[in-house]
């Protein structure tokens, strides 16, 4: 098991501190994953471990840092849609796929310090997954999050850093800090091991259903369940659990579209947008850290990037409230993009959809 850059392709012993290449290249994590199989999964294991053979697992140190993430149930929301609902999770979220992927390895390579920068959802797995290993924690959030995700943060005795500007300036800033300091950046883009957490997402819905939807709708940001996602369905199609790649339909806010605008034009980097304020925070990228190897998945697979009208937010959100499910906005705004696409284009029918966030996080 290895790093290989992504960029000039010279490879890194993962124990590594290091954030990124010497060249500037992001890491991409090379290692043996054996042809996906239901036998394989380790049945007494109640949470997204349950997979351990076939994630990038140095120790046991897992084992004392999950809090029983994973599992989520799949609902039938409708005659078309099904909803993953994972909001299910220890910190209200689906990063805790990703955070406790990440800081166990922090934890097998011995980090006792951490800085990682969100726009909320991120911020506070990370905060919580570092405060059960008993890892100290920054998390840097840009003006205008959500009081109650910074209030979780606190919660986890996590420091807070609240940046002026956008997302993006919220990263710059806390990049700072990790060049000037040398402090572990557990950030859920530049660290591939996030990634080997939210692939379960898909290991799960093959598990629970037996089966992959045809349409699968994900909501792109820095697309940290995006690739997960795409990784994970690879391992089924080479272990020959599916035939074909599914439908996917790769969801954009209005107000911060870089790849939507970059498949227009057919360009290889996500285009420069000026962002606006948005209901859908958690998708507000404006610059998206691997927007060169999201772009390559979407023009491999055909993927689709839709738009996420922001005047639909908050009425997709009441249509999912009054049927039960109370999610957050930038969810909410995956259920509005379907609706408009549907409207729009096509009917689409067996639909996965991801309930990302509960609804607590964004009532302000």
């Amino acid at each position: 098991m290895k790093y290989i850059c992504s960029k000039c392709k010279k490879t890194e012993d993962v124990r590594t501190h290091k954030a990124k290449c010497d060249c500037g290249g992001l890491w991409k994590l090379h290692f043996h994953v054996p042809k996906f199989n239901l036998d394989l999964v380790d049945k007494n294991t109640w949470g997204l471990f349950r997979y351990k053979k076939f994630m990038p697992i140095i120790d046991d140190s897992y084992k004392d840092i999950t809090l029983g993430e994973g599992m989520t149930p799949i609902i039938e929301f409708d005659k078309d849609v099904l909803l993953k609902m994972d909001y299910f999770m220890p910190t209200l979220s689906f990063k805790d796929r990703g955070a406790a992927m990440l800081i166990s390895h922090c934890k097998s390579i011995g980090i006792e310090s951490v800085v990682q920068d969100s726009s909320g959802n991120a911020g506070n797995s990370i905060a919580a997954y570092c405060a059960k290993a008993n890892i100290k924690c920054e998390i840097f959030i840009p003006k205008g999050t959500s009081p109650k995700k910074i209030d979780m943060i606190k919660s986890h005795n996590a420091k807070v850093t609240i940046t002026d500007g956008s997302r993006d300036d919220c990263a710059d800033i806390c990049r700072q800090k990790v060049e000037k300091e040398k402090v572990f950046y557990a950030n859920h883009v530049y660290n591939p091991f996030f990634y080997q957490g939210t692939k379960t997402y898909i290991y799960e819905v093959y598990e629970q259903l037996n089966r992959i939807p045809k349409n699968i709708l994900v909501p792109l940001g820095n697309g940290t369940l995006f690739i997960g996602v795409v990784k994970a369905l690879e391992e089924l199609l080479e272990s020959k659990l599916i035939k074909t790649m599914p439908n996917i339909y790769a969801i954009q806010s209005q107000y911060c579209p870089p790849f939507v605008e970059a498949v227009k034009n057919k360009e290889s980097k996500p285009a420069k947008v000026s962002l606006k304020p948005t209901l859908a925070e958690g998708i507000a990228i404006g610059v998206p850290m691997r927007g060169e190897e999201i772009l390559e998945y979407i023009y491999k697979y055909n993927i689709k990037t839709i738009i996420a009208p922001e005047d639909k937010i908050v009425e997709s959100r009441k249509i999912l409230a009054k049927k039960g499910v109370y999610c957050e906005h930038t969810t909410a705004a995956s259920y509005a993009a379907y609706l408009e696409y549907c409207k729009t284009n096509e009917k689409l029918s067996d639909c996965l959809i991801s309930m990302c966030g509960a609804g607590l996080k964004s009532d302000h």
